[in-house]
């Protein structure tokens, strides 16, 4: 536990102050020798001693010696019964005092009751989580930037322009308010800041503070609640009572989603912790003046579980959506976080934006910090794009595992499976071209790996594009079937996401002309804003039934395209396998050149973006689903829309 320097002050004060006491005492004091008890009788025998003092178990006199008086101590011996009658025959004088003094007394009063109010502090210290103690339990813990103190503008923030013209006009309030207030205006009381993780939310509430040039007043949304009953809303209200004496001023919530959970879900009862703060929380923006100049500002990316009340206009007025950027604002995001790195001329961040779809501001940040840490493992003056390119495949599919070595025949097999994979998502007209093919493992089970770029950017999809798209996904296990006749567990992970495609396409999209144009999407009222999926079906058995069917039907029929695709193509199948075994990687140009190459069937389906591929732009994805409605489940689909050829093999699920 970490004590701060007035406690430890305090605690070297007492401490000081105990010695001065003992010094003064042993100072005052006069000097005593210790003898024999047996030496004492004898000088009492001898008549040498004047005068003593019995005081507990101890005898103190003076002696004569050499014609001087010396002080001594001796210890009695309660065996000695004779010591009276032979001090009365002596003639010397003796006393007895009380067994104690002053500082023993004292002593025996101030160390109990200093040992206790110890126990109390420490007590108390950790009861109130370490930051003031159960006096301050009711204090806020918000983090206070004063003007300038977050060190963030709009020119730190890329990629959310939407978002950052939305909350430009909360900086006008706070800058100029009464600009507002002569048209009978009104400062809004709360903006709401949605989004998924990695964003960049508090970034932007920090960008704003900035831009007004007031007071920031950070805090998290966990820090209100504490064990006791009424904490929370204490802090409630010390925090906008210390923002309303500085306003203009922020006041910047992050994680809303654990104080404003709506009351009744997950409660024991109404009168618990949460739900007092949050009572408190709806109070505090009640209360607030029309034109009081303090605007709370809540992050989260769980939207759906927030209470309604919170929510209605007059609280949180404002509603900013901060989404996943689209490739320029990706291309912006990497020349921010490049100003603090040395990039090679070589680099172009705009192919970089191009080759990360669906990363959001975070993700960007760690790509461009683990090319730093590579390049600089490898000794680089500055980062190339071969360090950024690695850095997006540790992102997508993992780190490469030198360790595992595969023998010829299990090498052979993932081989044929990518090649598979990229040749059907290449010859397919509305399939998106390969980006590279791989067959060194990454991280826990990836044997290999296809990854595959849209042209451009997208937000929809067509059923032709989704049924190529499935194609591709299952391509992977028809190379292994026509040629080695055989089936391995590699197509796992295929399966499971060609199977959740197919499902979306049958109960979603209405792409099914016998399931029609119903939605059977599980809890529709349940939905979450992440994507987590739900548990309840609003649907009989017997649709169910015919669901499973129509799934079985697509993916089958997929399937024998397929190997109807690679049968037609079996050279290059074996020349695309061939290069692989030899050097590991295969570039997508490589694969295009490799196929105009090839006579017969090679060059179909390829002629018509042979040349452009490589700049391509890769599908966009909204800040819940991709283009094609799929969850955003991971990265090992990058760049491609739902599930698709993406994907890294699995040898077991």
């Amino acid at each position: 536990m970490k004590i701060d320097k007035k406690t430890q002050l305090s605690i070297a004060y007492a401490i000081m102050a105990l010695l001065v006491l003992l010094s003064m005492q042993n100072f005052f004091g006069r000097q005593v020798d210790s003898v024999a008890y047996s030496d004492f009788r004898q000088w009492v025998r001898e008549g040498r001693v004047s005068e003593l003092t019995f005081r507990g178990e101890h005898i103190r006199g003076t002696v004569f010696e050499n014609g001087h008086e010396r002080s001594f101590v001796t210890t009695r011996v309660d065996a000695d019964k004779e010591l009276i009658p032979l001090l009365e025959e002596s003639g010397v004088r003796y006393a007895k005092q009380p067994d104690h003094t002053w500082f023993t007394t004292l002593m025996s009063w101030i160390l109990p009751a200093v040992f206790f109010v110890g126990i109390w502090m420490l007590m108390a210290r950790r009861m109130g989580g370490g930051s003031g103690g159960l006096m301050s339990i009711g204090k806020s813990k918000a983090k206070v930037y004063m003007e300038k103190g977050t060190g963030i503008t709009f020119a730190d923030v890329a990629g959310i322009q939407e978002a950052k013209e939305e909350l430009q006009e909360v900086v006008e309030f706070l800058r100029t308010p009464e600009r507002f207030q002569a048209l009978g205006g009104r400062i809004p009381r709360g903006v709401l800041l949605v989004g998924p993780p990695g964003t960049g939310k508090t970034l932007l509430a920090k960008a704003v503070a900035g831009e007004a040039q007031v007071p920031f007043f950070s805090i998290s949304g966990s820090d209100f609640v504490e064990m006791f009953v009424g904490v929370g809303a204490a802090r409630v209200r010390d925090l906008f009572e210390q923002a309303t004496k500085q306003a203009p001023a922020i006041v910047f919530i992050d994680e809303l989603d654990a104080l404003g959970k709506a009351r009744g879900v997950g409660s024991f009862g109404g009168h618990d912790e949460r739900e007092q703060t949050l009572n408190q929380l709806l109070s505090e923006l009640d209360g607030f003046a029309p034109n009081a100049g303090v605007i709370l500002m809540g992050a989260t990316n769980r939207p759906e579980i927030l209470d309604p009340a919170l929510m209605r206009p007059g609280r949180f007025d404002r509603t900013v959506s901060v989404d996943r950027p689209d490739i320029k604002g990706r291309e912006a995001i990497l020349r921010i976080h490049a100003r603090e790195v040395k990039l090679s001329p070589e680099v172009d961040l705009a192919i970089m934006a191009a080759r990360t779809p669906g990363f959001a501001g975070a993700d960007l940040a760690n790509v461009v910090n683990e090319a730093a840490l590579l390049a600089a493992r490898r000794d680089k003056t500055s980062i190339g794009m071969s360090e950024l390119e690695e850095a997006v495949e540790r992102a997508v599919a993992g780190l490469e595992r030198k360790t595992r070595v595969l023998n010829e025949k299990e090498r052979r097999t993932v081989a044929y499976h990518e090649a598979g994979h990229a040749i059907v998502g290449e010859v397919l007209d509305n399939a998106h071209p390969v980006q590279k093919i791989s067959i060194v493992s990454r991280g826990v089970a990836a044997l290999g790996y296809t990854l595959n770029m849209p042209l451009e950017d997208r937000y929809l999809m067509t059923r032709s594009e989704l049924l190529d798209t499935l194609c591709g996904i299952l391509g992977g296990r028809a190379a292994e079937e026509i040629v080695l006749n055989e089936i391995s567990t590699g197509a796992a992970n295929d399966l499971q996401q060609a199977t959740e495609m197919v499902e979306r396409m049958v109960k979603e999209y209405g792409m099914s002309d016998r399931i029609g144009l119903v939605a059977r999407r599980e809890s529709r009222s349940q939905q979450q804003y992440l994507g987590i999926p739900a548990q309840e079906r609003a649907y009989s058995e017997s649709t169910a039934r015919q669901i499973d069917e129509e799934i079985s039907r697509f993916i089958n029929e997929a399937y024998a395209r397929a190997k109807e695709t690679l049968t037609a193509r079996r050279q290059p199948l074996d020349r695309v396998v061939q290069v692989l075994m030899e050097k590991e990687v295969m570039d997508g140009k490589e694969l295009r050149v490799l196929l105009q190459s090839v006579d017969g069937h090679g060059t179909a389906g390829t002629h018509a973006r042979a040349s452009s591929a490589d700049d391509g732009r890769p599908l966009e994805q909204d800040a819940n689903q991709d283009a094609s409605g799929n969850t955003d489940h991971s990265r090992m689909q990058s760049g491609v829309a739902g599930a698709s050829p993406g994907e890294v093999d699995r040898p077991s699920d």
